[in-house]
């Protein structure tokens, strides 16, 4: 990356920092993936019962291989084999996990968190329920409204997953938001956190790249 572009870009991330801290959440900025592991060592202790949500962006920094790392117990949605029950009753334990891993599909430059889940457990467990929750997002994550964010969401997220997740949705055909009424739609709940009440919990890392959906 151009220097010029990432100083920007740095001053983006430490704009939204600062708006997180002032919403009672915790914000970094790391340099690469080395950093990022690091961080979560931090604010993670070994031996915790760790979950996470569904997110391309934990795969793509190897946060999901050192979730699986004998550091932690790992409530893995992931291994290979799971029955759907399985799978359920792993979304059902992922209230009483000591942290909660998981990105966002868009973070606006005044400290909000904005989601949309297509079964809820993942938006559930930002809400409520694990001890810490750990975010990790990318530079492409950040837009400066909570209208940009719905729009990203639209026109970026989901139908980038919608198509990761082979559905049948006419935002897999067009690229783009259609307000559909499928079966097999995957934008069904809306969350906004405007402010965390529990110091402490949420915790944002963002490296400077673009990284997930």
């Amino acid at each position: 990356m151009d220097k010029n572009l990432k100083w920007v870009n740095e001053q983006k991330i430490i704009r939204t920092i600062e708006a997180l801290e002032k919403n009672n959440m915790n914000g970094y900025l790391v340099e690469n993936e080395e950093e990022l592991i690091d961080k979560i060592k931090e604010i993670v202790s070994e031996g915790s019962m760790v979950a996470c949500g569904g997110s391309i962006s934990l795969f793509e920094t190897g946060v999901i291989d050192h979730l699986r790392s004998d550091r932690y117990k790992f409530l893995d949605r992931y291994k290979e084999g799971l029955t759907k029950e399985e799978i359920v009753k792993i979304y059902k334990e992922a209230f009483f996990a000591d942290a909660y891993f998981s990105s966002s599909n868009a973070i606006t430059e005044d400290g909000q968190l904005y989601n949309v889940d297509g079964n809820g457990n993942r938006v559930a467990a930002l809400l409520y329920g694990p001890e810490k929750v750990i975010i990790i997002c990318g530079i492409n994550k950040i837009v400066p409204t909570l209208d940009d964010a719905i729009k990203r969401n639209k026109t970026v997220s989901a139908p980038a997953n919608a198509k990761r997740l082979n559905k049948n949705t006419p935002c897999t055909k067009v690229g783009y938001c259609m307000n559909c009424n499928s079966k097999e739609r995957i934008c069904s709940e809306y969350t906004v956190i405007k402010r965390q009440s529990i110091k402490g919990r949420i915790h944002v890392i963002f490296l400077n790249k673009e990284i997930g959906y």
